[in-house]
């Protein structure tokens, strides 16, 4: 049975579900929907109402491992019926389904997809809490909830494509529930809740949130001995399965009620995890960079897209480039954004062990994989130090047996179970190599991760890639003018630029010189800019307290193989002229044409040359190093300096 939609709809109006079985009725009486691979081209389209389906997201649906020949054409009949189930739109008569550079969109409004309206009832809901109307939010939630049949797509699930938004569709509900057994329980009504709760959680063991909630519905009913039980049961199947205590919020919960004691807000446990933020703070001087960050906001909007990478070479912003970008996007991941420095201090990479541990941390008890560590506070990252307790469970080093290695699969396997049940934003900064993230990238569902690196992370697939380089000398300036003030710059506009275009325009090294010109006032921005272009001086002057542009560029030389570090410091001459060809590479270099393609290509990949950014043969390219690795580079082929 399908509910009708809580809006009117004219006559003769389509109403579909998804939440349940594939159904659709109009006036009353069920429709056929034709065969299943018409069927699954349907149920894509209206799991992604009102967006472009790209074509091979609707061939990878119906025929996930060996599309024929015939395939889009096949599609395009199956979208041809549906175009004739839905009919032409009431408002201007134009078709339904239509074809663009896309993919196909389906346009439909609230009250002909229940999906739409789950949406709109659990988004008012979730408005009413917020706004302390706790009454309303708990008839809102109920209503988005009661328009349920089941399992969402249940009879199309063997198609691995809709699977996934079946199970996209079936975590949104899960996250509704969880809201409204939480507003009921404080609104103290926890006893309508209890039966619903049991079930789910037996569906889904390892969801703290529910058990959270489960537990509070049981005390706040009087059954203290039950809701003692259900934490005891969850500790051990924890322990067992992936050797990790429940969370310190929820270990407080339950020696609160061991002393039966009474918190002030029984569902805070349930409700703060399902909302966490550990970003550190927002780049205040953050400039620039506006179609950049415009690009990367929408394709963190957007469904299709799991994974971005940023990168750009040493000091090019593109930490701060994410983190403006998580800041402005906390509607649109109610689960979290969450931060993880990949890299300790000194440059060297962490494992990606310890990276799970700090991720299942930070996430709290949402995220099974994760140590059992307090939860980083908003607003801060934990250090690496402090990322993996000495007695955690998640094996790191070189010694890992068997049973370690196991271990470490359970761990990684909890945390795609916790991604694939989850909207959040993770952002993984300032990521080694490919090899390093794998197994962290979401497999399924509706969360995203940012990356953010000095290569190119080539082996990285299917990803969306934005790359990061010098600012334009506005921006740079910008940048300069926030930090010695723009007072100052405007004494000597010509000497700010020289400044700027010494600093190879990195967001860094301007950020660097801009401090250290705040500090000492009475330097004139000359003679200053002179320091800057004696290119024996220059990395001299880069250091403010703590920061060194050169230390940083030590990290990212680090990085490179041997070959590519001998290769970038016979280069680093020729590219101080203004950039280097092809022609030039092969006479520093002392090699033939192919050996340098593939020597200028390995060092593009490692994020140290940057090339043109339109289509050009390798003889036409003009290829270029950043100022100050120029510098460095020279540095070490001339034996000028050791880092540390």
């Amino acid at each position: 049975m399908i509910r009708p939609p809580a809006r009117p709809a004219p006559a003769g109006t389509v109403y579909f579900s998804l939440l349940g079985p594939l159904t659709a009725v109009r006036d009353g009486r069920p429709l056929p929907l034709g065969p299943r691979k018409q069927r699954l081209v349907l149920a894509t389209l209206l799991a992604r109402p009102n967006t472009p389906v790209p074509v091979d997201v609707l061939t990878d649906a119906v025929w996930p491992d060996d599309p024929p020949r015939t395939a889009r054409k096949n599609l395009q009949v199956y979208v041809s019926a549906a175009r004739a189930l839905l009919g032409s739109d009431s408002c201007d008569g134009r078709d339904r389904v239509v074809h663009g550079c896309g993919g196909y969109r389906l346009t439909i409004g609230e009250g002909e997809l229940d999906t739409l309206r789950f949406r709109s009832l659990a988004r008012a809901g979730r408005a009413a809490g917020e706004r302390g109307d706790l009454r309303t939010a708990a008839r809102l939630l109920r209503e988005a909830l009661d328009l349920w049949e089941g399992p969402p797509l249940n009879d199309l699930r063997d198609s691995t494509g809709v699977a996934e938004e079946a199970e996209r569709l079936e975590a949104r509900c899960l996250t509704v529930y969880e809201d409204w057994a939480e507003t009921e329980i404080e609104l103290g009504r926890a006893a309508v809740a209890v039966d619903g709760l049991r079930d789910l959680v037996e569906r889904h063991p390892l969801r703290e949130r529910l058990r959270v909630a489960w537990m509070n519905s049981l005390h706040q009913s009087g059954r203290q001995a039950e809701a003692l039980a259900v934490y005891d049961d969850y500790r051990q199947l924890l322990a067992r399965e992936l050797g990790l205590e429940p969370s310190p919020a929820m270990a407080a919960l339950y020696r609160a009620m061991l002393g039966r004691g009474r918190t002030a807000r029984p569902a805070a446990a349930g409700r703060e995890a399902a909302h966490g933020t550990a970003l550190p703070a927002a780049p205040r001087d953050f400039t620039g960079r506006r179609e950049e960050l415009r690009e990367l906001l929408a394709l963190l909007g957007s469904p299709d897209e799991r994974v971005v990478v940023v990168s750009g070479p040493v000091g090019s912003g593109k930490s701060a480039l994410a983190l403006r970008a998580a800041h402005l996007l906390g509607d649109g991941f109610p689960d979290g954004r969450f931060h993880v420095q990949v890299r300790r201090e000194d440059g060297s990479a962490r494992t990606p062990a310890e990276v799970l541990g700090e991720l299942g941390r930070l996430c709290g008890e949402r995220a099974p994989g994760g140590s059992a560590g307090p939860p980083a506070p908003a607003g801060s990252t934990v250090s690496a130090d402090a990322a993996v307790p000495a007695d955690a469970t998640v094996p790191v080093g070189p010694e890992r047996g068997p049973a370690a290695a196991a271990m470490s699969q359970g761990a990684a396997d909890a945390w795609q179970r916790w991604l694939s049940l989850h909207r959040a934003l993770i952002v993984l900064d300032d990521v080694p190599d490919e090899a390093f993230v794998r197994g962290l990238l979401p497999r399924s569902g509706p969360s995203s991760v940012v990356l953010t690196a000095r290569g190119q992370l080539a082996g990285l697939a299917p990803v969306h890639r934005i790359a990061l380089g010098a600012l334009a000398d506005g921006e740079a300036l910008e940048l300069l003018g926030k930090l010695i003030g723009p007072g100052r710059l405007r004494t000597d506009p010509a000497a700010a630029l020289r400044i700027v275009r010494a600093c190879g325009a990195l967001p860094l090294a301007v950020g660097v010189g801009g401090m250290r010109l705040a500090v000492l006032r009475h330097l004139p921005l000359a003679e200053y800019a002179d320091r800057l272009g004696d290119p024996s001086a220059a990395l001299d002057e880069l250091v403010a307290g703590d920061i060194s542009v050169r230390l940083r560029m030590a990290s990212g030389w680090q990085d490179l193989s041997a070959d590519d570090r001998r290769a970038l410091g016979r280069l680093a001459g020729p590219a101080q002229e203004g950039g280097f060809t092809l022609d030039g590479a092969m006479e520093a270099l002392g090699c033939g044409e192919r050996a340098a393609i593939r020597t200028v290509e390995s060092l593009i990949d490692a994020g140290a040359v940057t090339s043109p950014a339109g289509e050009v043969t390798a003889h036409a390219a003009l290829y270029e190093v950043p100022r100050l690795l120029c510098l460095y580079a020279r540095e070490r082929e001339e034996g000028r300096f050791s880092p540390g």
